[in-house]
């Protein structure tokens, strides 16, 4: 169903039970991931957030509905609270990829399609790959899917972890795919990998060392970080740079790309890099 149809529809039930100035505050834009919804919603219509949220979820067709908050702590979880509904796992399908997780409590952005879809694009079938940061796969899941891609894939949180496992097997690319639950700090290998994803943002310049200590020669890494607006386009690369030099390496920058905002004048932006043993 089209967002123009939606609209209109849910602003004629509410706005019979809503006073009249709380209509035009009513959520235009939300996101969707599988059958459940994240709403934003105005301290204005907290009285009517449950209401609301049930309105939402019938017109559209979730079988949930999450107020949107902040992301908080090292392993980025979501801080949602839930107005409609009790089941907040879902499947979400994109780019033929089936992500399964709890939209209350593991972080998937939506907004982040391009980038996943790019990600098959890139990878080379028999490649090994290693995602530092996997999370539920939200990077390495289409390289292994759609180009039969070989993935290490690291996952520090438990609970995003038992999700992980189970998108590997829902995917059908188990034999591609081997899922590790640790800190990527204290993963062993080192010289393997052919590509190296690093989607993680604001500290990933902490782990730089780890990745270039499990590169090979001539590996790609996709370094992810947030850039003030101002320190654009310099940065994230010539930070990248410095600590690859500091350990034996030099780095080749060979493409950038703004992935979204990340909070005002800051933006979430991706380096593909090129990365020589010196």
């Amino acid at each position: 169903m089209k967002t123009q149809v939606i609209k209109p529809r849910i602003r004629e039930i509410l706005s019979r039970e809503l006073p009249p100035e709380l209509v035009p505050l009513l959520p235009k834009h939300w996101v969707q991931i599988g059958d459940v919804l994240i709403l934003p919603l105005r301290s204005e219509l907290e009285p009517y957030k449950e209401r609301i949220a049930e309105v939402y979820a019938q017109v559209i067709g979730a079988k949930a509905v999450l107020r949107k908050g902040h992301i908080h702590g090292e392993t980025r979880k979501p801080d949602y609270e839930l107005l409609y509904g009790n089941d907040t796992v879902t499947v979400h399908v994109e780019n033929g990829v089936k992500y399964k997780l709890d939209a209350a409590r593991v972080m998937f952005s939506p907004a982040n399609v391009k980038e996943r879809v790019r990600m098959a694009e890139v990878a080379k079938p028999g490649e090994l790959v290693v995602d530092m940061f996997a999370g539920i796969g939200h990077l390495s899941l289409p390289m292994a899917v759609h180009k039969g891609a070989r993935v290490i894939a690291i996952e520090k949180d438990p609970y995003t972890f038992r999700f992980l496992v189970e998108n590997i097997w829902l995917n059908g690319v188990q034999d591609l795919m081997t899922p590790h639950n640790m800190d990527n700090r204290d993963f062993p290998a080192e010289n393997i990998a052919d590509r190296i994803l690093m989607g993680y943002v604001v500290t990933t310049h902490e782990f730089i060392p780890k990745a270039l200590s499990i590169a090979k020669d001539e590996a790609i890494i996709h370094y992810h970080n947030t850039v003030p607006e101002k320190l654009r386009p310099e940065e994230p690369f010539a930070t990248f740079k410095r600590i690859a030099r500091e350990h034996g390496y030099e780095a080749e920058k060979l493409k950038e790309l703004v992935i979204k905002r990340y909070a005002p004048g800051v933006w979430h932006v991706v380096v593909d890099i090129r990365v020589y043993k010196r």
